[in-house]
């Protein structure tokens, strides 16, 4: 049975140093919830509280109804997946998937039927007879997950459990995992720094700097509507220009250096005033123009062909370098040294205020909001 998690004012020290301080958090039965960020920034620490295995120095986190704070992680029923696979060297495929269920005083029948369906279900049965050392990386994995799973916790929880795989491996596990995760039904905690992989495999993605929660949204709301300038550099890559917003006769218009002037009619209410602002422009939001009246003029300095796209890096007359990215032309790739002409996809490019600690535009969904203001 999955449960909901609820975290409030949680907080970790190791010493005098303080590694989380007040944290909250709410994650749904049945959810793939991805704790996603830099390395220190707690994610791990985090995870480790919910299991059980680091203390807390304050806050209160609960399975439900039930506070588990001072509760033995052998008692929290989870399921856990590491990093290094973690399975026994010295048991077979099967016998390492029933550890779980021998390990809880099972009867004969239920291990061998629960054992059975898991390794099937993990695509792993053709290697139930062989010793760990005898499989990839990727099959120790589903090992790793089928033993997990198979005691049926409560919840779910995998440190960076791909980032010993190699890339395409990566891709076909991630794929696995979402869809396994999705057919048993479980509360999944999943910890990566991979961005790309939280994208991939997220209900909801939670992201952390210095111990903070920045942003929890669905992954596209966290790549369309950053809450703040770290998640838009830090989710996909994206070109930071100066700009400064202004109010011209109760209309609201954005201006670059260059000159070039947008109108922008999605600011917030209380943000519609003249100040600096900070543009953040995904490669993919430039669409280069002719006319050269129109637009910001940049210079191509090199140019990487990939089939579909190409993408160009380019210079401002500032000297800021950015990238953009361009379907590709069957004529021909346009050359370094040429000068061209871009505007923006103003409907999804993102402005933030001058420091960049917050999103002024409307649209921004923010669940770490709401859990902060209770």
């Amino acid at each position: 049975m999955s449960v909901n998690i609820k975290i409030r004012n949680a907080v970790k020290r190791y010493g005098n140093n303080t590694i989380i301080s007040d944290l909250s958090l709410d994650i749904k039965e049945g959810e793939f919830f991805t704790l996603l960020g830099p390395s220190g920034c707690g994610k791990t620490t985090l995870l480790r509280m919910i299991a059980g295995f680091n203390t807390i120095e304050g806050g209160d986190f609960y399975f439900s109804d039930k506070r588990i704070n001072d509760l033995d992680p052998a008692k929290r029923n989870i399921g856990m997946v590491f990093q290094n696979y973690a399975i026994f060297p010295h048991l077979t495929v099967k016998k390492n998937v029933a550890f779980g269920l021998q390990n809880r005083k099972q009867s004969k029948e239920h291990i061998e039927i629960e054992t059975e369906k898991f390794l099937q279900l993990m695509q792993i049965a053709q290697f139930k007879d062989r010793m760990p050392e005898k499989l990839s990386g990727g099959q120790q994995q589903r090992v790793a997950l089928a033993r997990a799973l198979v005691i049926q916790p409560d919840v779910l929880l995998m440190d960076e459990p791909l980032s010993n795989l190699d890339a395409k491996l990566r891709v076909d596990m991630r794929t696995v995992i979402k869809s396994i995760q999705h057919n048993v039904g479980i509360t999944t905690v999943y910890v990566t720094h991979d961005q790309e992989e939280a994208m991939a495999v997220s209900d909801r993605i939670a992201i952390m700097k210095d111990g903070f929660i920045q942003h929890v949204g669905t992954p596209k709301d966290i790549y369309q509507r950053p809450a703040n300038l770290f998640v838009a550099s830090f989710i996909g890559r994206t070109n930071l220009l100066d700009a400064t917003l202004k109010i011209e006769n109760n209309t609201t218009y954005l201006v670059f250096l260059s000159g070039y002037k947008v109108l922008l009619d999605n600011v917030t209410d209380e943000n519609r005033h003249d100040q600096k602002v900070l543009v953040s422009i995904r490669p993919e939001e430039f669409v280069i123009t002719e006319d050269q009246e129109k637009g910001i003029p940049v210079v191509i300095e090199d140019s990487v062909f990939l089939g579909l796209n190409t993408h160009y890096q380019v210079k401002f007359d500032d000297g800021k370098n950015a990238e953009i990215v361009q379907e590709s032309r069957i004529d021909s790739i346009i050359p370094p040294g040429e000068k061209i002409h871009l505007t923006i996809k103003t409907e999804k490019i993102n402005v933030f205020n001058e420091d960049g600690s917050k999103n002024i535009l409307k649209g921004v969904n923010n669940d770490s909001d709401r859990q902060s203001g209770e």
